[in-house]
């Protein structure tokens, strides 16, 4: 009875901790369905996505999900900079946390698994995030339009460069995860940033920044049909909108597109609709963990059944996306209640705060 008393304590106390502050549950629903997409984006073949024909709209998880990803980190680096558990040194525990994902990054890349691993990418966010820390929300939103609206001006002949096809090239493009290109992708975390600096307190506030958030994509969605981008013209991939293409359309298609759902996603957990999309949250609090986990699984699972962990289509055809998905829900949601924060969540944070606040003292 003892046992078990003290189970149930520790299941509310963990409950608590996902519900109250100074935790965002909504921000937490919105992780997990960043986490959920890009499972989708990594297991299935997503179709070119064409919003007259429904039959295609699986394809919104292709692109987005990573960019939901990225934005959330800006809004999670806003909300532990300044809030009342803040690190006394922010900049260092940025540094600490981007170098501990790098390394987690790199150990993922070396499972073999035919995906482009996110964290590098994520890694030079954070520490790319430093300078940002301070700076008035004003000059966020401007740094985040700047470089939405510069950079992919600039990719098209850096991603030309002959470097990219020698065996220096490949090794840069998997060591900084430029699948994701980190100068393009500053903007999604600087707006992210931004939101992250807004009072997701009152709802007034979030049905704006939702309001917002689709108008862009809308906009950007209906240019790239009636303005369609030239083909094999430098012109075009600047104006791209299609996923990863790092065109100004997808930038602004998508970036709206996810401020929109972050928005959203708080508005929803302040319903009772909370908890039902619990497991989808306990997910979203240990993003990291989730990630890596289906990393894992994949490198295993595909060993076992084709031998090697390099055959993408191989894997997809065993159809791994609902046992994966479903499997990894169930275990975050298992390890939320009776264990609290994700293990992955747990070791970053250990590595990183203790060491940026005794260099600070």
């Amino acid at each position: 009875m003892a046992a078990a008393a003290a189970v149930a304590d520790r299941i509310v106390r963990n409950l608590r901790r996902l519900d109250g502050p100074p935790r965002i549950p909504g921000l937490d629903l919105a992780r997990g369905l960043a986490v959920i997409g890009m499972l989708a984006a990594h297991l299935f073949t997503l179709p070119e996505i064409d919003w007259t024909d429904p039959a295609t709209w699986g394809g919104i998880a292709g692109g987005r999900s990573s960019i939901l990803f990225a934005t959330l980190a800006g809004v999670s680096i806003s909300i532990v900079t300044t809030g009342p558990r803040a690190p006394r040194a922010p900049g260092r525990w940025l540094a600490w946390r981007a170098l501990v994902l790098w390394v987690i990054g790199i150990a993922l890349i070396l499972t073999g698994v035919p995906v482009y691993v996110i964290l590098p990418a994520y890694a030079i966010l954070f520490a790319a995030a430093i300078p940002f820390v301070h700076v008035r929300t004003a000059t966020l939103w401007i740094g985040a339009v700047v470089v939405a609206l510069v950079v992919p001006w600039l990719l098209p002949p850096i991603e030309a460069a002959p470097f990219w096809d020698t065996a220096p090239g490949e090794a840069v493009f998997l060591l900084t995860g430029w699948a994701y290109p980190a100068p393009l992708w500053l903007a999604f975390l600087l707006a992210g940033m931004a939101v992250g600096r807004l009072d997701l307190t009152r709802p007034a506030v979030l049905w704006t920044t939702a309001g917002v958030g689709l108008v862009v994509a809308a906009v950007a969605e209906t240019l790239a049909v009636v303005v369609p981008a030239p083909d094999d013209d430098y012109l075009g991939q600047v104006w791209r909108a299609s996923e990863h293409s790092g065109g100004i359309l997808e930038v602004w298609g998508s970036g709206g597109f996810a401020i929109a759902i972050i928005a959203l996603c708080v508005l929803v957990c302040r319903t009772v609709l909370r908890a039902v999309v619990l497991p989808i949250r306990t997910l979203g609090a240990m993003p990291l963990t989730a990630y890596s986990a289906q990393i894992v699984v994949w490198a295993v699972w595909a060993f076992m059944a084709l031998g090697t962990t390099s055959d993408l289509f191989g894997f997809r055809a065993l159809n791994p996306f609902w046992p994966m998905t479903l499997g990894i829900i169930a275990a975050c949601f298992v390890w939320a209640l009776l264990l609290g924060r994700g293990p992955l969540e747990r070791l970053v944070d250990r590595v990183s705060r203790p060491r940026a606040d005794r260099l600070a003292g």
